[in-house]
């Protein structure tokens, strides 16, 4: 099964409402579930030559719904690596000194290192979705809400992907896409079950109300910043094991085409390695 182009957003031909939240791409659980474990060890294998590269990164974004699954598939899939390699960064609502420098710079202090993976869950998406469905919000920017400052911001966005892409960094989005039946059904799990009560919020039900601007926001967004540099993929969210799945595949997808690999010692390092054995077996 190629999830990645499954699930790849072409642009030109994107529509939120043509993805399928309940697809399950001809798996049933089982099945799914054996080609993760497959890619989860590929996956472990893979970050750590990236590691022991040192020369390059990747840069994972989630966005979503509330409830789509976020926290579960970042716990999932990264399961398996080491965690020595793994930044996972989590934006909550803007500081007041985050709010005193351009939308960009608190992802810009996040980014992962070279050899890391870096995890985004949420991201400067959230100033072209959430603060366009609420556009108060940019009252603490000192801004106004206009067609071209969303227009302006996706030149922005996508501008600096691209620059993270030629310096190093390959940048990798996902929106795990749920349907508002399913949610509903998550949130009162949340509401209703003693170890996911803590997780419930009121206010993740109010946002309920703002359902049709978000898909409309999110869709926007994703189709005007979905390069080849920094591609999107919408992936169905209705079932996790197929979500975990598909997910786990791409990012092994992208890690093979990148291709890191472990130094090799120079001629002088090998002779120092010889010396050091020596010197360990004489003992």
């Amino acid at each position: 099964m190629d999830f990645e182009d499954r699930y790849r957003v072409r642009p030109k031909h994107f529509a939120l409402a043509d993805h399928d939240t309940g697809d399950e791409a001809g798996l049933d659980k089982d099945a799914s579930e054996e080609l993760r474990a497959k890619d989860l060890a590929k996956l472990d294998a893979l970050q750590e030559r990236l590691y022991a590269e040192g020369e390059r990164s990747l840069l994972v974004v989630f966005q979503a719904m509330d409830a789509a699954g976020k926290d579960g598939t970042i716990e999932h899939v990264m399961s398996g690596v080491n965690p020595q390699g793994v930044r996972v960064t989590s934006f909550k609502q803007p500081s007041k000194a985050e709010l005193a420098h351009d939308f960009l710079w608190r992802c810009q202090l996040a980014l992962p290192s070279r050899g890391e993976i870096g995890i985004f869950n949420r991201s400067h998406y959230e100033e072209v979705i959430v603060v366009r469905v609420h556009p108060e919000y940019l009252d603490a920017q000192g801004l106004e809400a206009s067609s071209g400052l969303w227009r302006k911001r996706y030149d922005a966005i996508t501008a600096w992907e691209r620059h993270l892409h030629e310096s190093g960094t390959r940048v990798v989005k996902f929106f795990l896409h749920v349907s508002k039946a399913e949610q509903r059904e998550r949130l009162l799990a949340r509401a209703e079950e003693a170890d996911k009560k803590w997780k419930f919020s009121a206010g993740d039900v109010a946002e309920r109300e703002h359902w049709d601007d978000y898909q409309r926001a999110f869709e926007e967004a994703i189709a005007a910043t979905s390069t080849a540099d920094a591609p999107w993929y919408v992936i169905p969210a209705d079932r996790k094991w197929l979500m975990r799945t598909a997910v786990a595949s791409i990012l092994v997808h992208h890690l093979e085409d990148m291709d890191p690999q472990f130094p090799e010692p120079s001629e002088d390092e090998q002779a120092a390695i010889r010396e050091a054995v020596a010197k360990l077996q004489a003992e």
